[in-house]
């Protein structure tokens, strides 16, 4: 009966209970919300390496060699005179400026370890008078920064002591 109870309620805490706040994914101190900056969609992408080894009499056999780059990729549509203003780019380029890998962090708690920004895209459109545009579509292309990972309690630790 505890046990139910307490799946109950970790199953209603997430990132968005505990803090309050309405947002979609954390990147660093960059907040991605519908009222700012929503992504439409979440690209992600896994490599994994395999070296071919060529045996005599028989054909080549591959060997697993370890993992390639990881990336992410989201997608998305700012509408800065509806919600978030026009300086929603300018802050994710700031985030990218500080050349240190940034946790990332989804809304409902999942936490997918430190990534570095390698790529931000804008696009504008539907101008008005002064210039302003009504409409700016982005993309930012996220790695995961490879980190020597050390398991258990020694694992968290490193994690919180590398991100002061």
């Amino acid at each position: 009966m505890a046990l139910d109870f307490f799946k109950n309620i970790s199953s209603k805490l997430t990132v968005n209970s505990l803090l309050k706040i309405d947002m979609m994914m954390i990147l660093g101190a960059y907040r991605f919300a519908v009222k700012n900056s929503a992504y439409q969609t979440l690209k992600r992408q896994s490599e994994y390496k395999w070296q071919e080894v060529n045996r005599l009499g028989s054909n080549p056999a591959l060997q697993f060699t370890g993992f390639g780059v990881e990336t992410v990729e989201l997608e998305g549509i700012i509408y800065p005179h509806f919600k978030g203003g026009l300086k929603q780019i300018i802050l994710m380029r700031a985030q990218a400026g500080l050349g240190k890998p940034l946790f990332l962090i989804s809304g409902n708690g999942f936490a997918f370890g430190r990534w570095c920004i390698s790529k931000i895209s804008e696009n504008q459109s539907n101008f008005l008078k002064d210039g302003s545009p009504r409409k700016i579509e982005f993309s930012i292309t996220l790695k995961r920064y490879g980190e020597n990972k050390k398991r258990g309690t020694k694992g968290i630790i490193q994690n919180v002591v590398s991100s002061l």
